[in-house]
């Protein structure tokens, strides 16, 4: 589906999309649940490995150091011809503490599936909830592991991108933010703001299902397309992100635990033609162990 197509869906009256709710209720069972996504399709590579030496994850500084960090980051050589999206939010500090490009629309890659699932869990919640213990283990696969054949499959049974937008739009994610052409991420077309992805992850934070949509993300050094970044930093086992990569593209948007902020909502999108993976994938690591080390001084 062509960009333009998408934003043609996007303009649909919202009476369609309540009408789609209407009939996932109708449809879906907890036993459809259960073997509504069979596809033994293997989940996407986003599995990479990080080259960062290890002297660059030790240096500890203060918030305020933070713009210029980034800064020096994505203002390398390497980098003249990216675009980079970022937002860093503090849940508890109610500022955000880095803005980039925040509303540029961006390729999210594999960072479309957190529109997929937050939007699975708000709908089957309201209105399957015996569907949604059933669902676990598809999430799961969604969001750890990238199965892009379960995440389709999962914006199919839910009623489409009319569907998400109407679940998603009540957490204060605006339909404007995104263009979402399928459930994976796998197309081109699909395009996302950095401040629409930190205003999704804000938005499930703040709800009662926010436990079952954090659990089912990658952890940094220990599972699913994280697990071997970030191990032996100060993000093992704090980070809980859903990683991006496309040709071009590298995406990393989710929850950091720090000790003097708490959670850090935070989305790095960056797309550059040409570029090699490995060099936008050190670089957004580089900014995660940033965020990790912030202190509260003063």
């Amino acid at each position: 589906m062509s960009a333009v197509s998408s934003q043609r869906l996007h303009q649909l009256p919202k009476h369609l999309a309540i009408a789609g709710v209407a009939l996932l209720t109708a449809l879906w069972t907890p036993s459809m649940a259960r073997g509504a996504i069979a596809s033994n399709t293997p989940e996407t590579v986003d599995i990479e490995v990080s080259q960062l030496p290890q002297q660059s994850r030790e240096a500890q500084f203060c918030a305020e150091d933070l713009p210029r960090a980034i800064d020096r980051v994505v203002g390398r050589p390497q980098f003249n011809t990216a675009n980079w999206g970022i937002v860093v939010y503090p849940l508890n500090d109610g500022r955000t503490l880095y803005s980039r490009n925040a509303d540029t629309m961006l390729i999210p890659a594999s960072n479309t599936k957190l529109f997929t699932t937050a939007a699975t869990i708000r709908i089957l919640l309201e209105r399957a909830p015996d569907a949604l213990s059933e669902m676990t283990e598809d999430l799961n696969l969604v969001n750890r592991n990238s199965n892009n054949a379960r995440a389709d499959d999962l914006l199919r049974r839910i009623g489409g991108q009319y569907q998400v937008q109407a679940a998603l739009e009540p957490l204060g994610v605006s339909p404007d933010g995104y263009i979402q052409a399928d459930g994976s991420g796998l197309s081109r077309a699909n395009r996302a703001q950095p401040s629409t992805l930190v205003s999704l992850l804000k938005g499930m934070h703040e709800t009662d299902s926010s436990g079952l949509f954090y659990s089912s993300l990658p952890v940094g050094g220990v599972n699913g397309t994280l697990r071997n970044r970030f191990k032996g930093t100060a993000a093992q086992g704090k980070l809980h992100a859903k990683t991006g990569t496309l040709r071009g593209v590298r995406a990393l948007s989710g929850y950091l635990e720090t000790n003097d902020y708490g959670t850090v909502v935070f989305s790095v999108l960056v797309n550059q033609s040409g570029q090699s993976g490995t060099v936008m994938l050190d670089a957004i690591d580089e900014l995660v162990l940033l965020m990790a080390k912030l202190e509260a001084c003063g």
